[in-house]
């Protein structure tokens, strides 16, 4: 393996009273934390870090609603934060990273350990342009139980967690669980009830989440708007509900379902 200057950088350590208090919240919260890139991404947390969320192995709709959603809150100048693995999370970073915007890695290993490996031209990219966060040492490798650890501060960091797509048993699921543990808003994208990636999303939604129909429901729970500010959008969104063939777009562009909609796609996931 390189050596984590060779990756992204050299990493840094923040002590606890360096971190956003949000950290704080937690009821075992980190010593610190190893840091490669621009630790003035935390300045903002928890009010504009967003925490975008799912499966590793993601439909092709939900790496979509990923990166749109993504995209568009790193264009309104949100802090995209996820956990570097594979499927949504870095669909979500590469998209924040697209639009020009902030984002923020939580790993479960080291800051300079790609996890997985087909993921160190990422981390290094990370590294230079965005952030990359760790709680434990450089060049510690994969153990399970450090994932578990590495949500709670995914959840404690943002204001609100998103679950794209998550199965029952996920890190997702988990991340969400730990958000709603330390009163955060957890909002899902609904998803088909016959597809074993919306399971957990969908159980979230019906236990009470935020559900979303499009952009405008994610930023709002930020006070933001896309409206009059087209460039928040991405250029290629189109709603959750248009992408199901259920919605149209209001002169604003923005994709909003009619009654009629709403109630056909409430039939198809009932079939």
């Amino acid at each position: 393996m390189p050596p984590a200057e060779a990756l992204s950088g050299q990493p840094k350590w923040i002590g606890a009273e360096g971190l956003p208090g949000s950290l704080r919240d937690l009821s075992n919260p980190p010593a610190g934390l190893w840091c490669v890139g621009d630790v003035g991404f935390l300045a903002d947390a928890p009010d504009r870090l967003v925490a975008i969320v799912g499966t590793r192995e993601p439909t092709p709709y939900g790496v979509r609603m990923a990166s749109q959603l993504a995209r568009a809150c790193a264009r309104a100048g949100l802090v995209v934060v996820s956990g570097m693995a594979r499927g949504v999370d870095v669909a979500a970073h590469r998209a924040a990273l697209e639009a020009g915007g902030r984002t923020i890695g939580v790993q479960g290993t080291g800051v300079d350990v790609p996890y997985p490996v087909a993921h160190r031209t990422l981390l290094a990219e990370m590294g230079r342009r965005a952030l990359v966060v760790s709680e434990v040492e450089p060049g510690t490798r994969a153990v399970q139980g450090y994932f578990p650890r590495r949500n709670r501060i995914i959840a404690a960091l943002c204001r609100v967690t998103l679950v794209v797509e998550a199965g029952f048993k996920s890190g997702a699921v988990n991340t969400a669980t730990q958000a709603l543990e330390l009163g955060r808003v957890v909002a899902g994208v609904p998803g088909r009830i016959e597809d074993p990636t919306a399971a957990g999303v969908n159980l979230l939604i019906r236990d009470g989440a935020q559900v979303l129909t499009d952009v405008e429901d994610l930023l709002g729970l930020y006070g933001l708007s896309t409206i009059g500010t087209e460039s928040c959008l991405p250029d290629d969104w189109c709603g959750v509900g248009e992408d199901l063939g259920l919605a149209e777009a209001d002169e604003g562009g923005v994709a909003s379902l009619k009654v009629e909609s709403w109630r056909s796609l409430m039939q198809e996931l009932g079939r």
